[in-house]
């Protein structure tokens, strides 16, 4: 039995809770691991931080979308997937600045601050999961960003412990590629996910 419609029933009440939580706790981590991804020179958590201001970003245009018509809700999800390719455009900037001045950053604040991105993701990956059917692309799209992004904190995490044994530069380098990856891979599914929408609402 398909999920029910948001924008038809009482769930649109519980959702528009659900994204505008999961908006606020993304928007208020960006500039805690933001400020410390400067500090400490990370391009990992640099690339994270501007990817917690992309899941704010598509919570809220969740939260606007969600009472518009299904075909507007398609284009919204597709306008979705571009946003999510933000993070691995910031993360050109600064592998580049990496490159420049290759000092490793502080492993302990690089452990800790992605192990706090990493419970900010959990609560919000929980709070969305119940939700990632309804809507289709849009709270796909949320979904998506929040689970991908507790894989990418634990990478951070094990980043800091592997910089703290050898000293190394690379390990902060490899994660950022990789959360960057995979938000490309999210946007690739959203994408189609909106797509196929799109031609449904349009038949």
């Amino acid at each position: 039995m398909p999920s029910p419609d948001p924008a038809t029933d009482g769930s649109r009440t519980a959702l528009h809770r659900a994204v505008r939580l999961v908006a606020l706790l993304n928007l208020a981590y960006f500039g805690v691991e933001f400020a410390v991804a400067l500090s400490i020179g990370s391009v990992s958590l640099f690339a994270d931080s501007i990817d917690f201001l992309e899941d704010a970003s598509v919570n809220l245009l969740i939260f606007l979308a969600l009472g518009w018509s299904p075909a507007a809700r398609a284009r919204v999800g597709m306008a979705l997937a571009a946003i999510l390719l933000v993070p691995a455009l910031a993360l050109l900037w600064a592998l580049w600045r990496k490159f420049q001045l290759p000092v490793p950053p502080a492993p302990l604040p690089l452990s800790v601050t992605g192990l706090g991105a990493l419970g900010v993701n959990l609560a919000c990956a929980l709070v969305l999961a119940r939700f990632r059917h309804h809507a289709g692309s849009l709270t796909r799209a949320a979904f998506l960003s929040a689970r991908n992004d507790a894989f990418a904190n634990v990478a951070i995490v094990l980043a800091g412990g592997v910089i703290a044994w050898t000293g190394s530069v690379w390990p902060d380098v490899v994660v950022g590629l990789g959360i960057a990856a995979m938000n490309a891979d999210a946007a690739c599914e959203v994408w189609e996910a909106a797509r196929g929408e799109h031609r449904q609402a349009n038949a």
